[in-house]
């Protein structure tokens, strides 16, 4: 009890020396609004002002790395999970504290954002993706991989180009994951211990099936050359794509541009055998050389990670609630159950340090395969002997 009164008393009189500081937050658009909204809330009730600045979601560790180490850039960054191992290590993020509320989080959320026995971000939302179907065109989703390329197939047909029927952003692991995971492929080998950052199971057999299914989306005319995210997502918004791959972070836009969608997991690659997307998680996390690093943690531990906050913050980006309360509150709500039996089938995202050469070598061994410049087993071998080296540097 007096340690708990003692902690209170030095964060009040924190909050009274550095009245006239502010807070600056990273996050990309999807968050922008409802932040800038919550930053007004916690200044009314602080008397601490949020500034915050919207950065390219691809850009903000980055940035964040650079800035970090001087005591520059952001108090609190916006930002994935499997980003906490590298910027843990390198001293560049503080643990949050032990609070009260924390037993409301799901476990699985948690230790998404620890590391080293430590948590080390405020953790908001879980996700992963799955089909997001127009229902124009696709009335029912279909069950297996063989039914989603013969629709896509007889659409393409019919409306002779002027509505793909499959598209997705194919050259970008984290969106071709589900079918080279789902066959058995692996980034790093599970043991009791933590995973085997030296068993990388990114060129076996599993996964040279899932990387042979991706090349055949392009051998049979489903995708194209030059597919990526923004084609992908402007030609759902154009009610011009009949089903795509994409996460909850998406829907809002299309539910405002008028689409008639759905939500399935993402078809089994065989009777059995299930897509398995990455479960990432997306949280909060304080700059470790901040000088308002105390006003961070209370911001987040005493404001955002309320009850009634994530519920705002849900309903401005509707990914699944991290919070047990917030989650009930929506599981009524057909896209958060569609969402939930994804993630389900998938598997957390590494959040070690040696995940981070895994983006780049798996881009360029999909990028051979899908050009016809490797077969799959030259490429994902490429891969994996390119991710062993960036480790052992």
């Amino acid at each position: 009890m007096r340690k708990g009164l003692l902690i209170t008393v030095i964060l009040l009189v924190s909050l009274l020396l550095v009245a006239q500081t502010k807070l600056v937050i990273w996050c990309s658009e999807k968050q922008v609004d409802i932040l800038q909204k919550l930053g007004e809330e916690y200044k009314a009730k602080r008397g601490v002002e949020v500034e915050v600045q919207q950065v390219d979601f691809g850009s903000i560790k980055s940035k964040f790395q650079n800035a970090a180490p001087a005591g520059q850039g952001a108090d609190i960054i916006v930002g994935a999970h499997d980003w906490v191992g590298e910027l843990a290590a390198n001293g560049l993020i503080e643990p949050i504290p032990q609070f009260d509320e924390l037993n409301m989080f799901y476990k699985t959320a948690l230790n998404a954002f620890s590391y080293g026995g430590k948590l080390y971000g405020l953790p908001y939302s879980m996700e992963a993706v799955a089909l997001i179907y127009n229902k124009k065109y696709v009335p029912e989703p279909p069950k297996l991989i063989e039914d989603l390329i013969e629709l896509a197939k007889e659409i393409d047909e019919e409306y002779e180009g002027d509505v793909r029927g499959f598209v997705y952003d194919v050259a970008n692991f984290y969106f071709s994951a589900p079918f080279i995971l789902g066959y058995g492929g692996y980034i790093f080998k599970e043991t009791e211990s933590g995973l085997d950052v030296n068993d990388i199971g990114l060129a076996n057999w599993g996964a040279i099936q899932g990387a042979k299914l991706i090349k055949r989306f392009f051998d049979e005319g489903i995708l194209q050359p030059g597919d990526n995210y923004g084609v992908m997502d402007s030609l759902f918004l154009e009610d011009s794509a009949a089903m795509i791959i994409n996460g909850p972070w998406a829907i809002k836009a299309y539910k405002d541009a008028g689409i008639d969608y759905g939500v399935a997991p993402i078809p089994d690659l065989d009777w059995g055998v299930k897509a398995k997307p990455f479960v990432g998680v997306q949280g909060f996390m304080v700059n470790s050389k901040s000088p308002n690093k105390l006003i961070a943690m209370d911001f987040l531990t005493n404001f955002i990670a309320k009850k009634e906050t994530l519920y705002k913050i849900f309903l401005a980006d509707p990914r699944l609630p991290s919070r047990k309360d917030v989650l009930e509150m929506v599981k009524d709500d057909p896209d958060v159950t569609a969402f939930t039996q994804s993630a389900a089938a998938g598997t957390p995202m590494p959040n070690v340090p040696e995940m981070a050469p895994v983006w780049g070598a798996m881009g360029d061994a999909l990028n051979l395969i899908i050009n016809g410049e490797q077969t799959p087993e030259e490429a994902l071998k490429g891969a994996v002997e390119k991710i062993k080296a960036q480790i052992q540097k």
